[in-house]
């Protein structure tokens, strides 16, 4: 049997460089590897359909599940994760000293659906009592004007959004006070050249998030990964297939991680962290499969819809491919 020709459009990341090298092979399938940032990822995907197999946004891929009309099923395989109590950044001379200071402000995102965003506001709402309506939430391109959502949402009316005036990018607003906070994935230029009103509004994101994850048992998750649906009903072994082989992927990169001979990643004290995330999130620190992370998903799940974004309220069964909720054992 022939192998299928497939395009796979994923981040260039430790545990999916064992697929793209051929360390780790697909079953039955003849990869060609996007390796894209996730911005273009999503953008091309949920847009035009672009790729075979692809990375996906956990919040898209949930508004579009809701909906019931996805052109992609998911497989859990989770390339991104991600604690974001660094994504909070404030303009120093807006007054804001606390997270429960942010009522009635005005802050910059991105989009309103990004999963990273959809964290930020059960962090906000769970920990510090601010809901999503409590906020003026200032919508554009953290760095170039006029980013748009990547699928159409109706919001409930008390979620007041407003878009960042024409040629504007939330970055400048932030540094100047036409913002008084941000929200987002990726920190703002302003704040990664030292811009002196510009930081972030947990002083320590890494405790805070260490002591959430304490307290909730929660390790975000950012990204699944996304099958054609039409290729996923024409060969149903491919869904437990990928599942399989980005799982062996995975595994291989956190030995690589853990070798503690030759680091195998360019950062001191390699071994101390990989060491620390054990002590506080187990062996299995970065696990795969719906079983492993019900809770996170159910919790994602839960706040997804009650901030509106998504017309009904998921089980984590419904994102998935049903091959991919079991599998064999010996």
């Amino acid at each position: 049997m022939s192998k299928l020709k497939l395009s796979i459009a994923v981040g260039d990341y430790d545990r999916v460089r064992p697929l793209s090298d051929g360390a780790v092979s697909i079953d039955g399938v003849d990869p060609v590897f996007l390796p894209l940032t996730p911005e273009e990822i999503f953008f091309r995907a949920f847009r035009q359909q672009a790729f075979d197999i692809c990375e996906m946004s956990l919040s898209s891929s949930t508004v579009m599940a809701a909906e019931g009309n996805s052109a992609y099923v998911g497989v859990p395989v989770f390339p991104s994760r991600a604690f974001r109590h660094t994504a909070f950044y404030i303009n120093t001379e807006s007054g804001i000293k606390r997270p429960e200071d942010l009522k009635g402000r005005r802050v910059g995102i991105p989009e309103y659906q990004l999963t990273a965003l959809v964290w930020a506001r059960a962090i906000l709402e769970d920990d510090h009592g601010v809901t999503p309506a409590d906020i003026r939430w200032v919508r554009g391109g953290q760095e170039q004007p006029g980013r748009m959502e990547k699928t159409a949402l109706a919001l409930p009316d008390n979620v007041h959004i407003e878009e960042a005036p024409a040629g504007k990018t939330l970055t400048a607003m932030l540094e100047h006070g036409e913002i008084d906070a941000l929200i987002a994935p990726r920190p703002p230029s302003c704040f990664d050249r030292g811009a002196p009103t510009v930081g972030w509004l947990y002083p320590d994101p890494a405790a805070a998030a260490a002591d959430w994850y304490k307290r909730a048992g929660i390790f975000p998750i950012m990204h699944i990964l996304g099958v054609r649906r039409r290729l996923a009903e024409q060969h149903p072994w491919l869904p437990g297939t990928l599942q399989k082989a980005f799982s062996q992927a995975k595994d291989m990169a956190v030995a690589t991680l853990a070798d503690s001979a030759a680091a195998s990643a360019t950062l001191p004290f390699l071994e101390e962290s990989v060491a620390a995330a054990q002590r506080l999130m187990g062996q299995d620190y970065w696990s795969y499969g719906l079983e492993a992370n019900r809770h996170v998903l159910d919790t994602f799940l839960d706040h997804h819809y009650r901030q509106g974004l998504s017309k009904r309220r998921l089980a984590p069964e419904d994102l998935f491919h049903p091959s991919t909720l079991e599998t064999f054992r010996i």
